[in-house]
């Protein structure tokens, strides 16, 4: 009896978390990502499906979004363009169900996905406050938000994940996601975890903490548009997802820099979530059920 209630309360929690995640169209994407026949841009045995299928995926991507807005240009573009404000949710749906076929999809639908995306940065293009130009699809502004993003997704499945990967495999890791930032229009994305460090650090000097980008990080860390029962195990993902951050990423955001804590309470916090998060998504084989 107490295993069929902790198997239906894993049911619902996964199945509530899965829709907030996926949206509406959650199940008919799943069953073609998964189900439809054809070759993949990546194999199963790849370490990119082991990072993008783990529950550490919701701590880098909080962390992914606060240090991208740390290019005024990127996160110009974000606060007139993406709706980040007005439909939260549908830009991580969207986001989602784009890394769900780029990484576990045929090839055919992965590189509609991309050109579906490169499409909307066709069209995107504006000024700073200050009056600098920026385009979505600029090359550099694209390398950017492209590592940032991979940089973020390792570190929190090396902090958070299933098991850490070895270097070999962090390097795979990097290479992997180059082809998707190379197909999105990134002229020549790091291949391993050294060169994606290095490139992080070549942009260190058009980084800055603009009033746009700290206003997202308020609205992302302090004001999510969540039911009140959710919002502490958000805040144990939002403080994981700030303790992921570089130290020199903090300061320009406003955030603190708490080692005792973060090693003692954040940490320990973001390993249960995570956990709880795995735990609910993952669903037993048919002939188990």
């Amino acid at each position: 009896m107490n295993r069929l209630v902790s198997s239906a309360a894993r049911d619902r929690l996964g199945d509530a978390i899965f829709r907030r995640v996926a949206g509406t169209a959650g199940a008919e994407n799943r069953a073609r990502i998964h189900g439809a026949p054809g070759p993949r841009w990546f194999t199963p045995d790849e370490p990119i499906r082991l990072v993008h299928g783990d529950a550490s995926m919701f701590v880098g991507g909080l962390s992914a979004l606060l240090l991208q807005s740390l290019h005024p240009r990127a996160m110009a573009a974000v606060a007139a363009h993406s709706g980040y404000r007005g439909d939260p949710w549908g830009r991580l749906q969207r986001t989602s169900t784009f890394l769900a076929f780029t990484t576990y999809g045929t090839a055919e639908d992965a590189q509609r996905a991309v050109d579906r995306v490169r499409a909307v940065h066709e069209s995107i293009r504006g000024r700073t406050a200050d009056g600098e130009p920026y385009r979505a699809a600029d090359p550099h502004l694209l390398e950017w938000v492209h590592i940032a993003e991979v940089d973020s997704f390792l570190r929190a499945y090396q902090r958070y994940g299933a098991r850490r990967l070895e270097a070999d495999e962090c390097d795979a890791y990097v290479a992997a996601a180059a082809r998707v930032g190379q197909a999105l229009g990134v002229v020549r994305p790091p291949r391993t975890a050294a060169e994606l460090a290095k490139r992080i650090d070549a942009y260190r000097p058009e980084l800055r903490g603009t009033e746009q980008a700290r206003a997202a990080a308020r609205f992302i860390l302090f004001r999510p548009p969540l039911p009140w029962p959710a919002r502490l195990p958000y805040a144990m993902l939002a403080a994981a997802a700030v303790a992921l951050l570089p130290p020199w990423a903090r300061e320009p955001l406003g955030l603190p820099l708490l080692p005792r804590t973060e090693r003692w309470c954040v940490r320990p916090a973001g390993a249960a979530v995570t956990g709880t998060i795995r735990w609910a998504l993952r669903r037993p084989p048919p002939a188990a059920a």
